[in-house]
């Protein structure tokens, strides 16, 4: 039955793609190229954890996907950000990773829900899309922060190192002998 379920979506999705304007069908997302460079123990981490390599893939696609791409692909998209949230290792289950997380979910499933209404909005698809490779850059500074040193280790690692002595200060010998001196003259005044 799921079958015969899944081929009506199609032919529904085939109907309402030629009942919207092709033209914006056709644009590019138009996404930005920057992406947030993984921390050295967060990509260790990331590297043994498929959801994340097939997301990180995903995003990657969103590159070259025009809207036309985006509605073919919503389902798919969905699945991966569920995936993605439920496989969660917990070396990096922190609040807001999991905050960015339900985002990244959420975003995937308005766009999942956008892409099978009978009358497309390219628009709002488009607009929809380009929030979810924005997301994932926000979830990977979330990463990031998760093996971000605290204040205090970074105080700590401050103070193992000695400050280098100021060039301007006086060598303890003849810091005595100008004090003295300075008391000396101070005296004469007087």
């Amino acid at each position: 039955m799921t079958i015969g379920c899944n081929q009506n979506n199609n032919t529904n999705a085939k109907k309402s793609l030629t009942a919207a304007d092709t033209t914006a069908l056709d644009q590019k997302l138009e996404i930005t190229n920057q992406q947030v460079p993984l921390q050295p123990k967060a990509s260790e981490i990331t590297s043994e954890w498929l959801a994340y390599i097939t997301a990180q893939s995903e995003i990657e696609n969103f590159r070259d996907y025009s809207v036309n791409d985006v509605i073919l692909n919503a389902q798919p998209i969905a699945e991966i950000m569920k995936n993605l949230k439920e496989t969660l290792p917990d070396s990096l289950k922190a609040n807001a990773v999991e905050a960015r997380l339900a985002v990244l979910l959420t975003n995937a499933r308005i766009l999942e829900q956008l892409s099978q209404q009978r009358n497309l909005d390219a628009k709002k698809i488009a607009a929809t899309a380009r929030e979810i490779p924005a997301e994932f850059n926000n979830f990977k500074i979330q990463l990031n922060e998760l093996f971000q040193k605290t204040l205090e280790e970074f105080e700590l690692e401050l103070d193992k190192y000695e400050a280098p002595i100021d060039s301007m200060e006086l060598p303890p010998a003849r810091r005595s002998r100008t004090d003295a001196s300075q008391r000396v003259s101070t005296n004469q005044r007087e």
